[in-house]
């Protein structure tokens, strides 16, 4: 056998495991859901997750079947490895692997907590930002970083000076729990004013509801952000429950709201929502809100009919409880592919 036959043979075999990396392979740290027919044709979305309690490792790829199911957006769909094991594991706070993509993508959905990546991960989120892309952020990501003090990337950190990302770029930090946790769930009221926004648009009266707690939100009062949505905190842990009586209420806090930032010589699109657990994707009012967010924040809103975004469930979507090591331990992106 010739020495380059020989080679080429070698070659072959150590690429083998990689041959199609990307959506296809079975060992790739991410998950791909490639766009089906409508509007998001040829658009891209990386749906960044990494959080402990609230099991966006769990809401993001069914927030991302459902932009590339119904919606046609590419969605690419990061998550904490533990690279011992290739699995998905969220207590991992210093490993997001895949965030590269955000180099072509038109749209980033962050929902981390309290991550400690390397210089070199946080550099691709820090480009992306740069760039004057937009940005969704969901849940926690208002305290989406916990970098040590040799970071390069340390005034991200969730405490630190100006409030970290969550506070310059989204409009808040972490603050506290309004509500209360794990006992009094939230409603969404949409703020006066704010009915015909393309956001809320198709979105009933009590439709958005979560059984996460509101939490304690004050982004900044200026003419860069508008608060869209409000959070009623309810006496118990259902949809029909009442609201709370006294100031927990008066006034209500924001729960969702745009930002319009001057960002690379043009202009930014963010929306936040303290929402978006996995179990708040289980109310259709929720999943409409975010998917009509990310038509807006492309600069897609034109698209949304007057019904809302469609927002039906893609496959099997059983959400565990949000809690502190809840999550499904054993399970690899490649599980989750889309049927």
């Amino acid at each position: 056998m010739k020495p380059c036959s020989l080679l080429a043979i070698l070659l072959s075999f150590l690429a083998a495991p990689f041959a199609n990396c990307g959506d296809k392979n079975p060992a790739a740290p991410f998950v791909v859901y490639e766009g089906k027919d409508g509007p998001g044709k040829g658009k891209h979305i990386v749906l960044v997750s990494g959080d402990e309690e609230y099991r966006s490792e769990e809401a993001l790829p069914q927030l991302g079947k459902i932009l590339a199911a119904q919606h046609g957006f590419k969605c690419t769909v990061l998550f904490a490895i533990d690279p011992k094991t290739g699995e998905i594991t969220p207590t991992v706070t210093n490993n997001i692997p895949g965030l590269e993509a955000l180099k072509s993508t038109d749209l980033m959905i962050i929902a981390t907590r309290f991550r400690n990546l390397p210089d070199d991960q946080m550099q691709h989120i820090a480009d992306y930002v740069d760039s004057g892309k937009p940005i969704i952020g969901l849940r926690t990501a208002t305290h989406a970083f916990n970098l040590k003090k040799d970071s390069k990337f340390l005034s991200w950190t969730w405490n630190g000076k100006g409030g970290g990302f969550g506070r310059q770029v989204l409009g808040e930090t972490w603050v506290a729990h309004h509500g209360g946790h794990g006992r009094e769930s939230t409603r969404g009221i949409v703020a006066q004013g704010k009915e015909k926004h393309p956001i809320v648009r198709g979105i009933k009266a009590g439709e958005i509801w979560g059984p996460t707690d509101v939490y304690t939100a004050r982004p900044p009062k200026s003419e860069e952000t508008d608060v869209l949505v409000l959070g009623q905190v309810l006496v118990g842990m259902k949809a029909t429950d009442d609201p709370v009586r006294g100031k927990k209420n008066e006034p209500m806090m924001p729960l969702a709201w745009t930002r319009l930032l001057k960002k690379n010589g043009q202009q930014q699109r963010v929306f936040t929502t303290t929402m978006g657990s996995s179990n708040d994707l289980e109310s259709v009012g929720t999943r409409r809100m975010i998917v009509n967010a990310a038509y807006w924040a492309i600069g897609m809103e034109d698209r949304i009919p007057d019904t809302g975004a469609s927002v039906d469930i893609v496959g099997e979507y059983r959400p565990r409880n949000f809690s502190f090591g809840g999550f499904q331990k054993g399970v690899r992106p490649a599980d989750l592919e889309m049927k």
